[in-house]
């Protein structure tokens, strides 16, 4: 369980680092990896829901045991940028740069995945018993 919280924690804070900044980076990245930004809408989406995937990696890492069931959806989540990055560059449609951060995104993945069979599967809750009366005549 100690090695799922570690995964987990790291996972969220360093896409937090990475991600977060990217909030005030719209015009950089439109000069650095052209063309400009032209649906802003999308940019920001985009930077949005994953801010808020690390934010739930964070919440996984308190309780790996509890949060056991989203943990190949967080594998997922990984797998969704990393594979087409590494698909776009051998198409010669990506930059080597970000061919970095894919490999780390799929590295990430298979922690999580690790995670998921390290971590044991909470105890089922007990069933009550239900007894029953017989209705009065």
């Amino acid at each position: 369980m100690k090695f799922s919280r570690y995964v987990f924690l790291i996972g969220g804070i360093y896409g937090l680092l990475v991600v977060t900044p990217q909030y005030f980076m719209e015009s950089w990245t439109g000069r650095t990896f052209p063309p400009p930004v032209t649906h802003p809408e999308y940019y920001y989406g985009f930077v949005g829901a994953v801010v808020v995937w690390h934010v739930l990696f964070l919440v996984i890492s308190r309780d790996p045991t509890r949060y056991r069931p989203m943990m190949p959806v967080a594998a997922l989540e990984k797998l969704a940028f990393g594979a087409p990055v590494l698909v776009l560059y051998a198409q010669g449609r990506a930059a080597l740069a970000i061919v970095g951060a894919a490999v780390i995104d799929l590295i990430l993945g298979a922690l999580f995945l690790l995670s998921y069979w390290k971590t044991n599967a909470p105890a089922p809750e007990p069933v009550a018993s239900l007894s029953v009366t017989p209705a009065p005549n």
